[in-house]
């Protein structure tokens, strides 16, 4: 997948996870496509090491978006409680 296709899931992805987690978000646009894009890259990594499949199959696979949103949501909550100590 190209780069442009890695934003777009990230955007979506990280859209997803804020609104599948109930609670206000420090973060803006660039936030959610950053936390989007790595939790991509985690949900993949982990999907990888624990079940031993590649979940990150292509841009239309269902086990792409998958992984992008379970790892987002890891990501959010790791953002949420690093955050949530400086307010």
């Amino acid at each position: 997948m190209g780069i442009v296709a890695w934003i777009i899931i990230g955007i979506l992805a990280g859209a997803i996870a804020k609104a599948l987690m109930p609670g206000r978000d420090p973060g803006g646009l660039i936030i959610t496509m950053l936390i989007g894009i790595a939790g991509g890259l985690l949900g993949g990594w982990l999907g990888k090491v624990i079940f031993h499949v590649h979940s990150i199959n292509g841009f239309f696979h269902l086990s792409t978006w998958i992984a992008a949103i379970v790892g987002s949501m890891i990501l959010l909550a790791v953002y949420r409680v690093l955050t949530g100590r400086r307010a």
